[in-house]
């Protein structure tokens, strides 16, 4: 539970400078872009305005995670072509840059953009051009996560983990396992992983939203998972909570996203506060910032608000997320000493 409220100002957070690690493409397009892109491909939205859209496409009546699922069947509808990926990707990072974002990864199957005729390579291709064009223009490093569904058969989750290897060096960093977890085990994607891993790249995966502290042991022992999209049921298994303490796995939390999806029931109830004491590696991110109606700075502010997080607590999960980026150590360090630098300015001085 969480002390007394502080009071942070929302400039303050904001010019924190911060990383996104856990951030979906599909769930994160613009309301205008939407409209405007149903119009042009003869689409239709489910609301005429995009402030009617955006209140729409904010999930606030899913009783799970699967309910919550359901509006990426929207955006999706317009992004199955490579100059819709290309622009949803830059206005991402613009958007991010906005929100105090210096690095991101962004997230998406590209099993799902493939209706019009794509191939994988081109929807990957796409994306990355609209994070690269994005860079140039604002300086916000943009990488992609390719991501594998588990209601999907093994065979495509390997066929995606080979994609993801041959981007490795074009603007692919990490391999990812998402959707719902019920009745959909981790350990049936392991070969997948195990192929990304043994050819160096990083892994990611969702766990321990959609089901229980089980789910998130499959991922770390069967699938290996460098990180752990969510994992919120963790505090359920003391000895695995243990184990991902020791070994300094972090931990992407979305607090908005997981009252959401009621795996916290609310912001005050969340374990981020009991992960943090308990020194985990935890990161905060926003997960989908259109059906969340979110951003990181707002993420920042609700764990002040309702989780008694000072600004050096803050500013101490801000450097956790360079730190476990999916970036060589290399460009993570020189992006940790400009964080650092910033900090300063600010007169911010993160916790140890």
């Amino acid at each position: 539970m969480s002390s007394a409220p502080r009071a942070i100002a929302h400039d303050t957070l904001l010019r924190l400078p911060k990383a996104e690690l856990h951030c979906h493409l599909d769930g994160s397009v613009r309301p205008q872009t939407l409209i405007e892109l149903a119009r042009e491909y003869g689409r239709a939205m489910p609301r005429a305005t995009a402030p009617e859209l955006g209140e729409f496409m904010t999930v606030r009546d899913a009783h799970n995670l699967e309910e919550y699922l359901a509006r990426f069947e929207v955006t999706l509808s317009v992004m199955q072509r490579r100059d819709a990926l290309e622009r949803i990707a830059y206005e991402l990072v613009e958007d991010a840059h906005r929100d105090g974002v210096l690095y991101m990864e962004v997230r998406f199957s590209p099993v799902l953009n493939v209706k019009e005729g794509l191939s994988h390579s081109e929807i990957v291709e796409a994306v990355v051009r609209g994070l690269a064009r994005a860079e140039k223009a604002f300086g916000v490093i943009g990488r992609v996560i390719v991501t594998a569904l588990r209601n999907l058969s093994p065979d495509m989750s390997l066929e995606l983990a080979r994609l993801a290897v041959s981007f490795r060096d074009r603007g692919v960093v990490g391999f990812d396992l998402a959707g719902g977890e019920r009745g959909h085990p981790a350990s049936r994607h392991a070969h997948a992983f195990e192929f990304a891993r043994s050819h160096d790249m990083a892994c990611t995966c969702h766990a321990g939203e959609g089901d229980g502290a089980a789910s998130i042991r499959e991922a770390v022992h069967a699938c290996c998972a460098n990180r752990i999209g969510h994992g919120t049921r963790l505090f359920e298994d003391p000895s695995l909570m243990d184990y991902v303490n020791d070994r300094r796995i972090p931990i992407e939390i979305c607090l908005t996203s997981n009252v959401q999806t009621r795996v916290a029931s609310s912001y005050e109830s969340h374990p981020l506060r009991q992960y943090y004491n308990s020194g985990l590696n935890v990161v905060l991110s926003t997960d989908n910032r259109l059906m969340s109606a979110t951003t990181l700075t707002d993420e920042y502010a609700h764990a002040a608000e309702h989780l008694g997080f000072t600004l050096p607590q803050l500013a101490k999960i801000a450097l956790n997320g360079f730190e476990s980026a999916f970036l060589p150590w290399k460009e993570r360090l020189m992006l940790l000493a400009r964080t650092r630098q910033t900090m300063a300015q600010l007169h911010v001085e993160p916790a140890q």
